[in-house]
């Protein structure tokens, strides 16, 4: 009881309201026995969720910018959080169950994970491998990361490696390029060797009911306001003030905007402060069916990371994640249909009913563009005669098969447009256009946590000499598990509310398939395959 009521009097402020927040705020309450009304989230946008997004536009058209694949036997941090949140939609049990027993419902399995440039399904079973590539991929296995450095992943294979049926699936399951660390490609490899034997179904991946928004941010945010949990939108937090002592090191005072009027908030140091230090959807823009997004810089996340990693040592090396928009961006697009033409001619195509495929990627499409058909409704406030799906490409700079400039500078009409040229839909094309909706979003920064890396650009969770600081999400470092994952944030966030609290509970280690002797097996097999 003397935690507790130790804990009880402390605030805590956490800038962003991301999902590393969220469950920040949840494990303070769960496990830490926190009073709700003491927890304020900072938010800089007029709605919490970060990159776990979804809603209705104003242009008309429901938009989502991407969507987080989830990992139904390895998410251990993740399952533990939404074992206690409850359902929205269906009283009497949590949002985990929610989320298996939809998953056990419509399992994935894709019969059309590569399509070529002559509208061909490609036989994936085999993955394309040269006794070179197996080689190399052996032996970054065992390569330590000191050793890798920042080298890139091209810098390790060759060619050949990249044209391979495993690499084109790999890559847009997860957006990796070329380019990107051989360190986090590395780690992807170890975190995801149970699910090597399925790569060409994705029958691995746990779906959710709806976007992630309403069915994993809106839960709980409900659960959070339930107990009190004080949301601040609309605040930017432009500095934070610490006060070096020796070895250690307190935050002592937040400086934010709200509405055009700065401000402070004082910070004893009995209380916790927690930052989410970039985002990846920082600075995303929306075009529209008759306009492109545009490109932009960095925001108020990265802004307050390099203000602060300036003035104190051990908080990481931002520019190494936001000085390279050229390759971490990429654009996505939102489709809404007013009719059933298009899900339907894609269902026949695929083979796939909406809900049980994955992605179609268009592997010869000079953008290296895929779309995905969810399970509809895929918005809790969708009507029924609508019906939406998602897509995206890595390769935007590039000019299209079918429209003649790159898609960076294309309107949804002309995305949708491109998208049907790759599909044959030619006759079905001027219906679509009229009654479609496709809303672009260029994001700067989706993939700026793949860039290579070194030792100390990462900072840690809780940095050396923090006494109640710590930093989540994305941009932190977490030995063994992997970025661009829902996982990687809500176990920054267990990390820090543990470590800072010094609550004695285990956290969940990162499962390791490496150790598994049917894991090992059944990857040698695919990989000769």
């Amino acid at each position: 009881m003397a935690q507790a009521s130790k804990n009880s009097e402390k605030q805590a402020y956490f800038i962003g309201g991301g999902i590393a927040s969220l469950a920040g705020a949840a494990f303070l309450i769960r496990d830490g026995e926190m009073k709700g009304h003491n927890i304020h989230i900072l938010e800089d946008l007029n709605i919490n969720g970060g990159a776990l997004d979804g809603a209705k536009s104003e242009q008309d058209g429901f938009v989502m910018r991407g969507g987080r694949m989830l990992n139904k036997p390895t998410y251990e941090c993740t399952w533990n959080l939404l074992a206690d949140i409850p359902s929205v939609d269906t009283p009497g049990i949590s949002v985990k169950d929610e989320i298996h027993a939809f998953t056990d419902q419509y399992p994935t399995h894709a019969q059309a994970r590569l399509v070529d440039k002559d509208r061909q399904i490609v036989d994936v079973k085999h993955m394309g491998f040269s006794n070179q590539d197996r080689l190399h991929m052996s032996k970054l296995l065992i390569e330590s990361e000191e050793d890798l450095g920042a080298k890139r992943i091209n810098e390790w294979f060759t060619a050949h490696f990249f044209q391979t049926n495993f690499w084109y699936m790999w890559a847009t399951m997860f957006a990796f390029q070329p380019w990107h660390s051989a360190v986090e490609f590395k780690r992807y490899m170890i975190r995801f060797m149970h699910e090597f034997h399925q790569i060409d179904t994705l029958a691995g991946v746990a779906r959710t009911p709806f976007n992630q928004y309403d069915s994993i941010v809106v839960p709980i945010q409900q659960w959070l306001e339930q107990h009190g949990v004080q949301y601040s939108l609309n605040t930017t937090v432009t500095d934070i003030d610490f006060v070096n002592n020796g070895t250690e090191r307190t935050a002592e005072r937040i400086h934010f905007n709200r509405d055009g009027l700065n401000g402070q908030i004082h910070v004893s140091p009995n209380d916790l402060v927690f930052f989410t230090n970039g985002s990846m959807t920082e600075h995303s823009d929306l075009g529209s069916m008759h306009s492109a997004p545009t490109l932009r810089d960095k925001g108020p996340s990265f802004g307050l990371w390099e203000k602060i990693a300036a003035k104190q040592p051990g908080f990481g090396n931002p520019s190494a994640f936001d000085d390279h928009i050229a390759e971490s961006k990429w654009e996505s697009f939102t489709v809404t249909c007013n009719t059933p033409l298009f899900f339907e001619r894609m269902e026949e195509f695929s083979g796939n009913e909406a809900g049980t495929g994955a992605l179609v990627t268009f592997k010869d499409s000079n953008w290296l563009m895929s779309i995905v058909l969810a399970h509809q409704p895929h918005f809790r406030n969708q009507p029924d005669n609508v019906q939406v799906f998602w897509g995206y490409a890595l390769s935007g700079d590039q000019q299209g098969n079918y429209v003649n400039k790159p898609m960076s500078e294309c309107t949804g009409a002309e995305i949708l447009t491109e998208l049907c040229g790759h599909l044959r839909f030619t006759e079905e094309l001027p219906h679509l256009l009229e009654t479609s909706n496709v809303i672009p979003c260029m994001m700067p920064f989706i993939t700026s946590q793949f860039m290579p890396r070194i030792q100390g650009d990462r900072p840690q969770v809780i940095p050396e000499g923090s006494t109640n600081f710590a930093f989540l999400g994305q941009y932190t470092e977490i030995p063994e598990d992997v970025v661009f994952t829902v996982e990687y944030s809500v176990r920054s966030a267990m990390t820090a509310v543990y470590h800072l609290l010094n609550i004695d509970k285990e956290i969940p280690k990162p499962y390791k398939g490496q150790h598994h002797v049917k894991v090992l097996f059944e990857s040698l097999v695919t990989a000769i395959r």
